[in-house]
């Protein structure tokens, strides 16, 4: 008897990453100035292969700064 598993995978706009790597940032658990790769060490292995993916289509490099991706932050208070 065989099993047939469809391996799941999951798709990771770039919005997606943006929004994770800002939550990391504003928790203080990575710096803006850190390379893109730091993120992998809070997202699971097997979806970190979609993420890289998903960063090269858009033409990130991971030694990329973290601020690079996330871009400027908006403050509603000065």
């Amino acid at each position: 008897m065989s099993v047939n598993t469809v391996p799941s995978i999951s798709y990771y706009s770039l919005d997606v990453i943006q929004d994770e790597a800002r939550r990391l940032v504003q928790k203080g658990l990575v710096s803006r100035q850190q390379p893109i790769y730091t993120l992998c060490q809070y997202i699971p292995a097997r979806e970190w292969v979609c993420i890289e993916c998903e960063l090269e289509k858009c033409d990130f490099l991971l030694r990329d700064r973290i601020a690079d991706l996330i871009g400027r932050e908006q403050w509603e208070n000065d």
